[in-house]
């Protein structure tokens, strides 16, 4: 199921005065105790231009100095979050510009933004959603924290076109305890059409997101940009249980708006074709 960016406030604020669940799925000896460990997976692919991939970043930015999502961090049971933040084209193409990071108040939060206001914004090339679930699922391995929650949030402006099925790794993040989230920019003008623009929300339910609560929030204009990826942060840090955002743990045999979620893949080759 995906909602809306616009009503999401109102949700929000009134989860928050309830609480978040208490409740762990991942504990285990070792690590500093932390209410999520959240891989923020960035589509930075050729598709988009200089200017959208400074408005992507500068979004971001935004969020993490946001008073909400701070609020949201230190409503949590322990107070705190570890986050890593990556950009990802092809499958083996991607950039760490903040490793796994504690942020348990301002003063972090404003670290992390800091690291992301000085890294150079630039493309890679394609489009690997695939790649970049594989990559999250190893960075959990390594993060240090132990989380009550791992999420991958997987923002992109198109479908995955190289690096194998991403409903397939979709599913191992899922059977691996691990929740994806999607913010699909369904966007005007880009390479593959309107067709797929079209599309492109479905695609993200269906061949993307899974696990606990997972949740998609599309984007369809640079100007909600920021604000989307504010209440979208809110609600992954936070994990509160909200039955409006709540979508069933899909695996890739179900395709109930019948996406192909091979077609990235059947478009590349159509162009390399070409």
């Amino acid at each position: 199921m995906s909602v809306a960016w616009s009503p999401l406030a109102g949700l929000v604020f009134v989860a928050l005065v309830l609480g978040a669940p208490a409740n762990g799925v991942f504990g285990g000896e070792g690590g500093e105790a932390v209410d999520v460990e959240l891989v923020l997976a960035v589509d930075v692919s050729s598709s988009m231009t200089a200017d959208e991939l400074a408005l992507q970043r500068r979004g971001y930015i935004a969020a993490l100095r946001s008073p909400e999502v701070l609020r949201a961090i230190e409503n949590g049971r322990h107070g705190r979050v570890a986050v890593t933040y990556v950009e990802w084209g092809a499958s083996n193409s991607r950039r760490v510009l903040v490793p796994w990071t504690l942020i348990d108040g301002m003063a972090q939060a404003e670290r992390v933004a800091a690291l992301l206001e000085r890294a150079p914004v630039r493309n890679l090339f394609q489009t690997s959603i695939a790649g970049a679930i594989r990559h999250s699922m190893r960075a959990f391995a390594d993060s240090g924290f132990r989380g009550t929650r791992r999420v991958i949030d997987i923002s992109g402006d198109g479908p995955n076109n190289q690096g194998g099925m991403v409903a397939a790794w979709r599913d191992i993040a899922v059977e691996n305890g691990i929740t994806i989230n999607g913010l699909p920019m369904i966007l005007e003008g880009r390479a593959f059409g309107d067709e797929t623009i079209a599309l492109l929300e479905d695609y993200y339910s269906d061949c993307v997101i899974g696990g606990p609560r997972a949740f998609i929030l599309p984007v369809r204009d640079w100007d909600h940009f920021a604000e989307a990826v504010r209440w979208k942060l809110v609600l992954e840090l936070s994990g509160v249980a909200m039955p409006v955002l709540t979508v069933a743990n899909r695996t890739g045999t179900e395709d109930a708006r019948g996406v192909d979620c091979l077609i990235g893949e059947k478009m590349w080759s159509g162009m390399e074709q070409d």
